[in-house]
């Protein structure tokens, strides 16, 4: 009989640190999103913070290459992604996943590429760069292959801006050449996108394309996994909720984050501050 108990308290033992394990792993969500994308690594860690600290979940960031967190999040390996642009830049992914992932929404309403000029330039369109001498047939890029470098060249092209140059450089390199025209104030046409921190930093407007060269403002979506709203349920709801209200809010996050702040720190300051925000997004 004693052996007996001994027995049956070992299994209730066994099965309560099941339960226990279960329940931690059930109160986990995987989130992926791509290290090299400022507005990516913003998103994610405040979305992340906001989970965290509001719905009592753990969070798992894993930082990937677009194509895997796209993959992860169609084969349940990932629970989420906040970084989907749509419908044209990430169009290919989503015809290939679609059947396999839940779009919660964007995040992000006015996404686009295009050329981007300080606000003191007169230049207002791509079609005044034609007779604008300031900027001195140059047009400073990023990645050689990029989306935006290739509809750049496309730019120079359907523009007729014969004489204009495309300096393919980096992300890191556009920018230094951005700060320099902006300390000298000097005209300069950079490729671009927002959301992004330099709108944060500078004052900046994208150069007008009546030809629709750069196409339509895209959105950034969230998306889950099929399994996500039976798994988290308070997590795909606020999937649904979690949207930037202007460049300008998740640029302050951005800017953070290359000013020097770890994006942990940088997403548990901004939550701090912004409670009504952070209120609207889980009710």
């Amino acid at each position: 009989m004693k052996m007996r108990r001994l027995l049956g308290a070992s299994a209730a033992l066994v099965l309560a640190i099941g339960s226990t394990f279960a329940n931690a792993e059930s109160k986990t969500v995987s989130i992926g999103y791509v290290d090299g994308w400022s507005d990516s690594v913003a998103t994610t860690h405040v979305a992340a913070e906001v989970i965290k600290q509001k719905l009592g979940y753990d969070v798992k960031l894993q930082a990937v290459a677009t194509g895997i967190m796209w993959q992860g999040v169609a084969t349940g390996k990932l629970d989420a992604m906040l970084s989907a642009w749509l419908p044209v830049t990430h169009g290919e992914y989503w015809a290939k996943n679609k059947d396999q992932v839940v779009d919660y929404g964007p995040n992000f309403k006015d996404a686009k590429i295009g050329l981007i000029v300080p606000e003191y330039v007169k230049a207002k369109s791509l079609a005044d760069l034609k007779t604008d001498d300031s900027f001195k047939g140059r047009i400073v890029g990023i990645d050689a292959g990029s989306g935006v470098m290739l509809k750049t060249e496309q730019a120079i092209k359907d523009y007729d801006l014969t004489g204009y140059q495309l300096k393919a450089s980096s992300g890191a390199g556009m920018i230094a050449e951005l700060t320099r025209a902006e300390k000298k104030n000097e005209s300069i046409a950079v490729t671009g996108w927002v959301p992004h921190w330099m709108f944060a930093k500078w004052k900046l407007r994208f150069l007008e394309d009546p030809k629709g060269v750069y196409g339509a403002a895209e959105t950034v979506d969230n998306i889950g996994s099929k399994e996500l709203a039976t798994k988290a349920p308070e997590v795909a709801k606020f999937l649904k909720n979690f949207q930037w209200a202007s460049k300008d809010e998740i640029g302050e996050v951005m800017l953070a984050i290359q000013d020097g702040a770890k994006p942990e720190a940088a997403a548990k300051d901004w939550v701090a501050k912004h409670p009504e925000r952070v209120a609207d997004w889980t009710k």
